[in-house]
């Protein structure tokens, strides 16, 4: 009861319960404060190893920046050099165009090899900076971790170590299908040039002869023409008489079928132009000469597909030596009369000296014969033959028109048949050549810059505060001691894609450089357009690739009366959508926090599993806090220093069509100059003394 009455009593709380509930009141209370405190000074060396690691990391993004520039520059080129070789050779199918193919072969080939000489320094350049790229991150985070010290009790030192910390030597690699594709052009160029330029001759002698048919039928409307003269004189409607308005889509079937319309009606309309006995002489003789051109245009034809042509437009005699060639002079038709032993032959049976016939004859009997003339109906086999005689010599004749039709569907046949086999060699020539361009196409892949640098996996950063933490005005009665020691904390970052929309490592590589602010035109203007879109459109693949082709095909002078042209352009898209060409990742990567020891995990070597056990060690016994001086070994400057200068050149891109060069750069850390790449050396070194001195030492709690 004594002990209880010291606390309290009945009247409340003792002076004695009440001081010591005060006492353990403050003590929770600034106790708690003090947690807090340690916390936060825990949380600021956190704070700066994350944006060291997050620093470090950084610098291999931008190495890789610069690595997969040079990798669209190298791919890009070959792909616009295998490209203008293509396009050189659509460009060889045409003669009008053939002079550009050759720039354009010739063209391919500076690229390809401004290529190599690209990809050879780039390879140099970028080997030289994977080297030195590990101590450029280091003194990087250190950089940072200092900048975030404003006085000597919270001053940073940061160590950052590249997982991996090596990495293989950048190597391009050759392309033995470049090689085929440049001694086939160089051999059969010469052959498809030649072929190219018979088969366009053919062809616009194809084009010309087809051209005068079209007009002598239909193409001269209103003039006298077949159309005309079939409307006029065969009363003839538009079913049975067509008119076209272009011989593109007119073909020498429509005169043939006009004329098989027109002698049927003719041969139905005909009459006599009076009763006299010769005009009526002259209608049998016509209506002889309409029913021979009916059975005649039966024999016609015309057969016309994509690569052959052949037409039949029957004779019809225009004199009598023509007539004594056809069946008019051998039918016999004509009623002969006998008279005192002379034979006389007549025009017709209604013929007024024809009287009791004795039998019938053809003209050729009549000749051989030599029978006198009937004095009534005067026929003869010159009668006969002049039926056509002037509807076939003036202008105002549909056999004038019919008989220039049949001239010009000859000399047609003609030249597609001669058009035809060099066409084929043509193509037979330009399909294997544009082949060897897929094939190279095809190879682009082998001919690339594949980089795994130092810190491809991510990095690791140690922050040392080497400093006492002063506890403030907490420290002496609620507080033991009056600082908390030197402070360590580990970070790790790792790479990813940003994900930003629009971003690429070649949006603006070529930014200025168009092709008429520089002073390009012709074929060089063509390329670097061609190249430029294509690096516009690079992480679209196929898509992109033909974006830069459209433009050059639409620039090229195609236009031909061989139609290879239009061809081999179509070849040449066929060709590259069979190589199938991916698209390309172009996003820049970007540094994002990660767990260090998963960071060391997925890394792998000899660093990173030492950072694992040291890890799994001490959160297996908090009090195993040494080891951390494995990661000063990891660094060599001496890389680092070979690198003069603050910026770096990776590669240059000569233009050898343009006379210029696009240089691609990477700035070094501007913070080395301020004396960050000292400050590794003293990271090392705090690092290490707190290694030492941390076997006794005494925990936070």
């Amino acid at each position: 009861m004594a002990i209880e009455r010291l606390w309290r009593d009945e009247r409340g709380f003792t002076s004695a319960g009440m001081a010591v509930a005060l006492l353990v009141s403050l003590s929770l209370l600034f106790s708690a404060a003090q947690v807090y405190r340690i916390n936060t000074v825990a949380a600021e060396v956190q704070e700066v190893a994350d944006a060291a690691a997050m620093a470090a990391e950084n610098q291999v993004a931008e190495f890789m920046v610069a690595a997969r520039v040079c990798d669209a520059v190298v791919f890009s080129l070959t792909v616009t050099g295998d490209v203008a070789y293509g396009l050189g050779v659509v460009a060889l199918c045409v003669p009008p165009a053939a002079e550009v193919g050759a720039q354009l072969v010739s063209a391919g080939q500076k690229i390809l090899k401004a290529r190599d000489a690209c990809a050879d320094k780039a390879a140099e350049a970028l080997n030289a900076l994977q080297r030195a790229l590990p101590f450029a991150a280091a003194a990087r985070g250190a950089a940072v971790a200092a900048a975030n010290g404003d006085n000597r009790s919270s001053a940073y030192l940061a160590l950052a170590l590249l997982l991996p910390g090596t990495a293989e030597e950048v190597v391009v690699g050759e392309g033995e299908a470049e090689e085929a594709l440049e001694q086939a052009v160089d051999e059969r160029r010469d052959i498809l040039e030649e072929a190219a330029q018979k088969a366009e001759r053919a062809a616009r002698a194809a084009d010309e002869a087809k051209a005068r048919g079209f007009a002598r039928d239909c193409g001269d409307n209103p003039s006298y023409c077949l159309y005309e003269r079939a409307s006029r004189l065969g009363a003839l409607g538009f079913d049975e008489n067509p008119l076209y308005v272009s011989a593109d889509s007119w073909s020498f079937a429509a005169p043939l079928e006009r004329a098989r319309a027109y002698y049927p009606a003719r041969l139905l309309a005909e009459r006599p132009a009076s009763d006299s006995v010769g005009d009526k002489a002259k209608s049998a003789l016509r209506k002889r000469f309409y029913a021979f051109a009916v059975r005649a245009l039966r024999e016609g034809y015309v057969r016309e597909t994509e690569n052959t042509f052949e037409a039949h437009f029957p004779s019809l005699p225009r004199n009598t030596d023509e007539m004594r060639g056809t069946d008019l002079y051998t039918e016999p038709v004509y009623p002969v009369t006998v008279e005192e032993g002379v034979s006389v032959m007549h025009a017709w049976d209604g013929c007024t000296e024809a009287g009791l016939v004795d039998s019938y004859g053809s003209v050729k009997t009549m000749e051989e014969g030599n029978f006198p003339v009937c004095p009534a109906c005067q026929f003869s086999a010159s009668a006969l033959g002049s039926v056509a005689s002037a509807s076939t010599s003036i202008d105002n004749g549909f056999e004038y028109h019919y008989a220039a039709i049949a001239e010009a569907a000859a000399d047609y046949q003609k030249a597609r048949a001669e058009a035809a086999p060099a066409a084929q060699v043509v193509k037979e020539e330009a399909a294997g050549l544009l082949d060897k361009v897929a094939a190279a196409l095809k190879d682009a892949g082998s001919f690339r810059i594949e980089v795994s640098p130092p810190g491809a996996d991510g990095c690791l950063a140690v922050v040392v505060s080497p400093g006492s933490a002063d506890t403030g005005p907490l420290a002496g009665v609620f507080a033991a001691g009056g600082s908390l020691g030197p402070r360590v904390a580990v970070s790790g970052a790792t790479l990813i894609e940003d994900g930003d929309d629009g971003a690429s490592v070649v949006g603006d590589l070529l930014d200025g450089l168009v092709a008429d602010e520089v002073g390009l035109a012709g074929v060089g203007s063509m390329v670097l357009n061609c190249w430029g879109s294509l690096l516009d459109s690079y992480e679209q693949g196929w898509d992109g690739l033909m974006t830069g082709v459209e433009e050059v095909i639409g620039g090229l002078p195609l236009v031909g009366s061989s139609g290879l042209g239009s061809w081999a352009a179509d070849a040449l898209r066929e060709s590259l959508g069979a190589v199938g060409l991916e698209p390309a990742s172009t996003a820049p990567l970007k540094p994002v926090l990660a767990s260090s020891v998963g960071v060391a995990r997925a890394s792998g070597g000899d660093y990173a599993e030492r950072f694992v056990a040291l890890h799994d060690q001490v959160m297996a016994d908090p009090s195993a806090s040494g080891g951390f001086s494995l990661l000063g070994g990891a660094l060599g400057r001496g890389a680092y220093d070979a690198l003069a200068g603050s910026e770096v050149t990776i590669a240059e891109i000569e233009l050898p069509f343009a006379g210029f060069s696009v240089p691609v750069t990477i700035a070094l850390p501007p913070a080395v100059a301020a004396g960050a790449a000292g400050l590794v050396e003293q990271a090392m070194a705090a690092i290490d003394t707190v290694t030492e001195s941390s076997g006794g030492g005494r925990l936070w709690e």
